[in-house]
């Protein structure tokens, strides 16, 4: 395998679990259960669809690397709230499913700087017909968490105002 040049990728997804981590967990309950985003999602569902996402893109980023045909893997974007429905992130225990993003994305961390470099043009089709490269879903990996890592920011910072506001 050639070494691959995803540090600040790498360094970028273990960063956000260092500093969100401890926020996640110190959160009300009320504050994960009750507040919603533009998609209807509690802050509850966004960390379940964070983990929909790590998986998917483990499998791709893995399968990737051994395909010899054109890999066609199961895109799940237009079934998310299906996925965040079916597995019932809404009442899974808050502290298991911090523990499983987190984990689940130090696995990532593992898998990113394992990839062969000479399968990064490797790609699969999404449900669309676009072609994705294994080394696009890398490189928007980390994009991808810190646009939901935002969304759940957002989230606390409107609950802790309307709780400020109510005093």
């Amino acid at each position: 395998m050639q070494e691959n040049n995803f540090r600040h990728i790498t360094d970028g997804i273990a960063k956000v679990i260092e500093t969100e981590e401890s926020l996640l967990r110190d959160l009300p309950v009320e504050v994960i259960t009750l507040r919603r985003n533009r998609q209807n999602r509690t802050i509850k569902q966004i960390l379940g669809h964070l983990v929909d996402s790590a998986s998917n893109n483990h499998q791709r980023m893995v399968r990737l690397q051994y395909s010899k045909d054109l890999l066609f893997f199961p895109d799940y974007r237009q079934d998310n709230d299906l996925w965040i429905s079916l597995q019932d992130y809404q009442n899974a225990d808050w502290a298991n499913l911090i523990q499983l993003w987190k984990f689940y994305n130090l696995h990532i961390i593992q898998v990113i700087k394992s990839v062969d470099a000479l399968k990064l043009d490797s790609y699969w089709c999404d449900f669309e017909g676009t072609k994705v490269t294994l080394k696009e879903m890398i490189e928007g990996y980390l994009e991808h968490l810190n646009l939901h890592i935002k969304e759940i920011h957002e989230l606390v910072g409107n609950t802790l105002l309307s709780v400020q506001g109510n005093i």
